[in-house]
Order: C-alpha cells, then sequence, then structure tokens
C-alpha cells in the first residue's frame, strides 16, 4: 500500500475497527498523522491571551499584553484520533493480536516500546472458519465434487 493509499484508507474507514490493516498502512498513517502535527505545531498561531495578560499584570511585569499560543495540532490529534486507533486495532488483528493490546499505552514508557514492537509483527494469516460457522452465518454451502464420477 502506498503513503496515498494509506491515507484514503484511513480516512475512508473512519471508524471501522473491523478487519485488518497492513504494516505499510498502519505505519504510513502514522507517519502522515506525524507530519502534520508536526507541521501544524510549527505553524501554531499566537493569539492574544487574556489570561496571560492578566498573569503578567498580577506579578506586576514591563509585559501587559502576554502571548498565548494557539494550535491547529490540538485540533488534528482530536479529529484523527478515532482513525488511529481504528487503524491501530486492524492492524493488531492483522497481527494475531488482541485490540487489548492497546492498553499497553498505559504503562509509560515500557508499555509504547512493547506496543511497537506488537504492530511491527508480521501479518498472520486468517482463521479459518468452520462450516457450521459458515452455515450458521447464513453463507452458501460449496457443492463438493462427486464422489463416484472420474
Amino acid at each position: 500500500m502506498t503513503f496515498f493509499e494509506s491515507i484514503k484508507t484511513g480516512f475512508r474507514k473512519y471508524a471501522e475497527f473491523g478487519g485488518r490493516a497492513t504494516r505499510s498502512e498502519f505505519w504510513w498513517w502514522t507517519l502522515f498523522t506525524t507530519l502534520v502535527s508536526a507541521a501544524l505545531n510549527a505553524l501554531s498561531i499566537p493569539m492574544y491571551g487574556v489570561m496571560y495578560g492578566r498573569m503578567m499584570d498580577y506579578y506586576d511585569t514591563t509585559f501587559s499584553g502576554g502571548y498565548g499560543s494557539f494550535s491547529f495540532a490540538g485540533l488534528w490529534g482530536i479529529a484523527v484520533l478515532v482513525p488511529s486507533l481504528a487503524v491501530a486495532v486492524r492492524r493488531l488483528r492483522d497481527a494475531g493480536r488482541n485490540w487489548t493490546q492497546l492498553f499497553w499505552l498505559l504503562l509509560p514508557l515500557a508499555g509504547l516500546i512493547v506496543l511497537i514492537v506488537r504492530l511491527c509483527e508480521p501479518s498472520v494469516a486468517a482463521p479459518a472458519v468452520s462450516a457450521a460457522v459458515q452455515d450458521a452465518a447464513g453463507a452458501p454451502e460449496v457443492p463438493s465434487a462427486p464422489t463416484g464420477a472420474r
């Protein structure tokens, strides 16, 4: 999967937690979101901060305006939170892991390392679905070859 295909897939499957995502899809998506976030942080918009101005006046400093920084990176992070979680869940499923592996993020540094290792694992074959499960799901039966015919 190419860089631009993974971006399209990430937005097309915005909140689709089912299915699978290849390593390339996940890592291209991660690179895209990181680059956009870095660019938005670099282009943060300084804006007058009333709260900061009052704080500066309280401490009796000569600088009375105060500038806060509003960054669109925070809005971007909120906007891509769900698709990033979705692609991570699909990637873990593709690696043969459960979505609960995301809870490794709750451990400060070691959890991030463990999760990155899990996300880097190669894809595993999809588990075969038994005939009983297929029949219960309403899947059509595949006709078998006649036993006596040659």
